[in-house]
């Protein structure tokens, strides 16, 4: 029986006490014994380490990797590669204008998509006390990484009809990618969409926004929910986020959680922001349990608030600051 979202969300509010979905794959990557390129390319692989996660630690909600190269590499960009980082796109697909208009929006058969898919089903299959959520990246964000960063912040101004011709198609694929997950059993999609911090408030609406919102209006129903993450918003464009209508909005450590909050409908979740790197991965575990503490501490008032990670947490994050994070978390809800 599929696990109805808006319920789920409901009782989260509803709770006294607070839940935690921190975004991390790469731990359980290391405590099944394999590879960071074996988990992004093998879907079983991939799988396996959603699975020991969700046995080992009290999550809310699973999580699989947060891979921002999966959707450039079908459309036909060149990924690097390396046994245990993640990947990343070398280059830029689109030199030109001439080569938006020639892109063609790709199958679902293309690059390591299939894997990723089978990956939500099995986990969909496996874990069933609690959400399993797919991931995907942004229009915005996959725009960038196929036309280069810096050329779409310019593209967007010089020539914008161009630049909506290209998200146009970066959208209809992420649609139809979030679609194919829904009916793999998946109960919801993080979107990351981390470039769209690049820009204002008002050109995150027009350049992110308003396209994500087109796929939240087609995927998302009582069984699928959307949760938007930008971990390039510093506070500046938490309205943009919210103006997408997604179910949930996941906040990045550049920002005062307890700020950004405020912004959020007292009917979505808000998720985040412990720093994935400085407090996950290098600090002690001393200094991380008094970080999550202070942020439970600050996010007090807020019923739809959710702690997690700032972004995914990095590969080799050592399991003493995992703990610690959710001894943190036990010991306030007592």
């Amino acid at each position: 029986m599929r696990i109805n979202m808006t319920e789920w969300m409901r009782d989260i509010i509803r709770r006294k006490e607070v839940t935690a979905v921190p975004v991390m794959t790469h731990p359980g990557i290391e405590i099944t014994g394999n590879t960071v390129l074996d988990a992004v390319s093998k879907g079983e692989v991939h799988h396996n380490a959603i699975a020991a996660l969700a046995e080992k630690y009290p999550t809310a909600a699973a999580t699989v990797i947060m891979d921002l190269t999966v959707e450039a590499e079908a459309f036909g960009a060149e990924i690097s590669f390396t046994e245990n980082e993640v990947p990343a796109v070398i280059g830029h697909l689109l030199n030109g204008v001439e080569d938006i208009d020639r892109l063609e929006v790709p199958s679902l058969h293309a690059g390591r998509v299939p894997e990723y898919i089978k990956a939500n089903v099995l986990a969909a299959h496996t874990i069933t006390d609690r959400p399993v959520l797919a991931g995907c990246i942004g229009p915005f964000s996959l725009a960038g990484r196929l036309y280069d960063m810096s050329e779409i912040m310019i593209l967007i101004y010089q020539d914008t009809e161009a630049a909506h011709k290209l998200l146009g198609k970066c959208t209809d694929f992420i649609m139809k990618y979030c679609m194919a997950l829904k009916e793999a059993g998946a109960n919801g999609v993080m979107m990351a969409e981390p470039a769209a911090g690049l820009m204002s408030d008002s050109d995150c609406r027009t350049f992110s926004s308003d396209y994500v919102k087109k796929i939240v209006d087609v995927v998302q129903d009582d069984h699928f929910s959307v949760v938007l993450h930008n971990c390039g918003n510093t506070g500046h464009c938490t309205g943009a986020m919210v103006a997408t209508g997604a179910a949930a909005y996941h906040f990045g450590n550049k920002c005062d959680m307890a700020e950004v909050i405020r912004e959020v409908p007292s009917t979505a979740l808000a998720m985040g922001n412990i720093d994935p790197v400085s407090l996950f991965k290098d600090a002690t575990p001393e200094e991380m349990y008094k970080a999550t503490t202070d942020l439970l501490e600050n996010t007090r008032r807020y019923p739809n608030f959710v702690l997690s990670s700032g972004c995914d947490t990095p590969p080799h994050t050592p399991f003493a600051n995992i703990d610690a994070f959710f001894s943190a978390l036990e010991d306030f809800n007592k």
